[in-house]
Order: C-alpha cells, then sequence, then structure tokens
C-alpha cells in the first residue's frame, strides 16, 4: 500500500461517523458519570446503543467496502468506550455515592467488565470471517451496559445485586454460548419503545419503581440466558 493512500479519508465512510457518534455517546456518559450525573450518564448509553445498532445498516445502504477492516475496527473500539469502560465508570461512580459500598469488590468487578469486554471485542474480529455461525459467540456486549442501566435506571437497585450481575455477564461475554442474532421483531420493538420512554424520561412507575425500565431489564436477561433455550 502506497503511502498517500495511508489518509484517513481513504478509509472514513458514513457508517464510521455513525460508530464515531456511538464512542462520543460513551464519552459522555463518562463524564456524566464523574460529576454525578446518573441518569444522564445511562441515557448517553442508550444513544450509543442507538448509534451502535444502525452503523452496520448504514453500512449495508451505502455498499461499503471494507477492505481494510476499518468498520469493523473503529466499531469496536468505539464498543470498548461506550459498553465496556463508561458502564465500568457508572457503576464505580454510583458506588461512590453509597455508604459501607465493598470499593475493592467494585474495582475488581469493574476491571473485570472492561477485560471481558475488549477479550470478547477482540475474539470477535478475530473469527468472524472464519466461523459458519451467524450469530455472536458470547453474549454481545452492548448488553451488559443496557442491563446495568436498566437495573439502575428501575429504581430496585442495589450494589451488591449489580456486582453480581456485571460478573456474570461478563463472563457470559467470554464465554463459548452461541447467541443468535436478534429476529423478533416485536422484542426488538418493545424495546426500542422501552428505550425512547427512557430517553425521553417519560414518569411511568409503580411504588416507585421504574416500570419501562424494569421490563427492559427483564428483556435484557433474558436475552442473557437464550443461549441455554437455543444451543
Amino acid at each position: 500500500m502506497k503511502i498517500e493512500n495511508t489518509k484517513i479519508t481513504s478509509f472514513f465512510a458514513l457508517s464510521d461517523a455513525v460508530s464515531l457518534m456511538n464512542m462520543l455517546s460513551g464519552f459522555i456518559s463518562i463524564i456524566l458519570s464523574i460529576n454525578g450525573y446518573f441518569t444522564l450518564a445511562s441515557i448517553a448509553m442508550m444513544f450509543a446503543l442507538m448509534f451502535d445498532s444502525v452503523d452496520g445498516w448504514v453500512a449495508r445502504k451505502i455498499n461499503r467496502n471494507d477492505q481494510y477492516g476499518f468498520g469493523k475496527n473503529i466499531d469496536s473500539l468505539s464498543d470498548v468506550v461506550s459498553f465496556g469502560l463508561a458502564p465500568a465508570i457508572l457503576l464505580y461512580s454510583v458506588s461512590k455515592t453509597i455508604t459501607n459500598s465493598p470499593e475493592i469488590l467494585v474495582i475488581i468487578v469493574c476491571a473485570i467488565m472492561i477485560a471481558c469486554g475488549v477479550l470478547r471485542l477482540t475474539r470477535y474480529n478475530a473469527i468472524s470471517e472464519h466461523i459458519d455461525f451467524k450469530g455472536f459467540i458470547g453474549f454481545p456486549i452492548p448488553g451488559i451496559s443496557i442491563i446495568l442501566v436498566s437495573y439502575y435506571l428501575s429504581g430496585l437497585f442495589n450494589i451488591y445485586i449489580a456486582l453480581i450481575l456485571m460478573f456474570i455477564t461478563s463472563l457470559f461475554m467470554i464465554s463459548n454460548f452461541k447467541y443468535k442474532k436478534v429476529d423478533n421483531y416485536a422484542l426488538i420493538g418493545i424495546g426500542a419503545i422501552l428505550i425512547i420512554i427512557l430517553i425521553l424520561q417519560i414518569p411511568i412507575f409503580i411504588y416507585n419503581i421504574n416500570i419501562p425500565a424494569l421490563f427492559l431489564l427483564i428483556i435484557c436477561l433474558y436475552c442473557l440466558i437464550s443461549c441455554f433455550f437455543r444451543n
């Protein structure tokens, strides 16, 4: 490859701009978490999920020719920020506001979240073109952030349960469990509606429980264990 062909403009496409919006949403979420705006940080992560969900669609619409894997790499690097670092920072920041929070344990779990996220994405890039399975090996990394966000927003948050959830989900990300791509449009539609309700902060509460967040959490947990029903 000639040096003049290594300009960013030679690789960058519209779908990569969408991936960058994913990453920037994750970065904003981190800043908001550090400053104690946990609900807004959660919303920023949901925006990251929305951008992550459409970058592949945009790439297909523009007939992206990703000969060198630029798009796949920028997508994975963006996911590390939005769905690895951002949820870990949110969990740690929330724990700092809780009396007698097990700080060392929180740090360990947050480190595991990030490490497993990186391992999962790296494995995906390494095997995606070499296996005949069209789904995912290991739980997709956006799931861990949505599980944490929906649990936090539900009003049922408990730091110890959150740590257990994040630890288990991290292990599922690096597992060899097979996950088919979601093709249940009713489930996708319900999830999208719940996310929009949460982003718009439409108040739907019963006994201080955020019902849309609770339903989204249930859907995400179902997706997490769905590997046992499909293998």
